[in-house]
């Protein structure tokens, strides 16, 4: 069998996993799709010395690392504007590679501290913006896929007590996110999609003060536009603020008749808009999605535009709203 052969099938047999490991690792569906690529083309010219051993431990290794180095790169760089991850749909609870990942570690699904689908919501990978790259791949192994210490050492090329103490440190750093966390229950979903729902009614009429009413007094607003496109710069802190930025919007697209969707993106409720003619600067296609607390109120607001941010959402079926 030729090396081409081999790796042909090694990505048919692991690249949704891959995809899924470094998609967690970076909060990016392009740039997952970049590592994975990445990563096969190594697999390719510098194919592992033992060939007669699987090939996936060598492949989540080379992939772990390709989406650390990526991570280091990118704090480099100045991002305009709030940064939030990409969208990917989530429809029935479903998530792009996590059946494979589910199948390819035992236990991986009875003991982890996240699972699965919190693992992709906005607000988790959020939370892991605050990480290092390596406390980060070291938690989502530990915490997500319930790897042992000796696993997480083996397939990050660190030493056990390395890991031990990256791990302590992740979790220390994860503490106000396990305060308040994302678990996408059936529940949830249903009350974050009432409180979404009646948002939007406000949002509609312009009516500040019922929009202030459904917020909580720390209530959060982050607009990600990547530069692209019209967005906040800096977060919107305060009912107030919020309230008031959104009326601003709704009253300047009063007039305008996009096409709505009201559907799962990374595992929570969220409104996917998309505009034939958006006016100059705005973004053809949006998504705003809200975070509740345990009294129903909005505590974050989330609005992407950034058209790379989307890429991996399928387009809207529904009709004008």
């Amino acid at each position: 069998m030729t090396a081409e052969l081999s790796v042909d099938t090694a990505f048919r047999a692991h690249g949704r996993l891959l995809w899924a490991l470094c998609y967690r690792m970076t909060g990016s569906a392009a740039d997952a799709d970049d590592l994975v690529q990445e990563t096969f083309a190594r697999a390719l010219a510098s194919p592992p010395p033992d060939t007669s051993s699987p090939i996936r431990p060598w492949l989540v290794r080379v992939a772990m690392n390709l989406a650390r180095d990526h991570l280091r790169r990118r704090r480099r760089r100045r991002y305009e504007g709030p940064w939030l991850p990409a969208a990917i749909d989530t429809d029935g609870g479903v998530v792009d590679g996590s059946a494979e990942l589910a199948a390819a570690h035992e236990p991986a699904h009875t003991a982890a501290r996240y699972d699965l689908l919190e693992s992709v919501t906005l607000a988790f990978l959020l939370a892991l913006e605050a990480l290092s790259p390596p406390q980060r791949a070291v938690l989502i192994l530990r915490d997500v896929l319930d790897y042992s210490v000796a696993e997480t050492a083996e397939a990050l090329a660190l030493s056990p007590a390395n890991v031990k103490t990256t791990h302590h440190r992740a979790r220390r750093a994860m503490e106000a996110y396990d305060a308040r966390r994302c678990r996408p229950t059936a529940d949830l979903n249903a009350r974050t999609r009432v409180a979404l729902e009646q948002f939007l009614g406000a949002v509609a009429t312009q009516d500040t003060a019922a929009i202030e009413r459904l917020l909580a007094a720390d209530v959060r607003a982050l607009s990600d536009g990547g530069g692209e496109f019209l967005a906040a710069r800096v977060p919107l802190l305060g009912p107030h603020r919020v309230a008031h930025a959104f009326a601003r919007l709704a009253a300047r697209r009063a007039d305008a008749g996009p096409r709505v969707e009201l559907r799962s993106v990374n595992g929570m409720p969220a409104l996917v808009v998309e505009d034939a003619r958006p006016p100059r600067r705005w973004g053809p296609r949006w998504i705003l999605q809200v975070e509740i607390g345990d009294d129903g109120l909005i505590r974050a607001v989330h609005s992407i535009v950034a058209s790379a941010k989307m890429a991996a959402l399928r387009p809207v079926s529904a009709g004008p709203g």
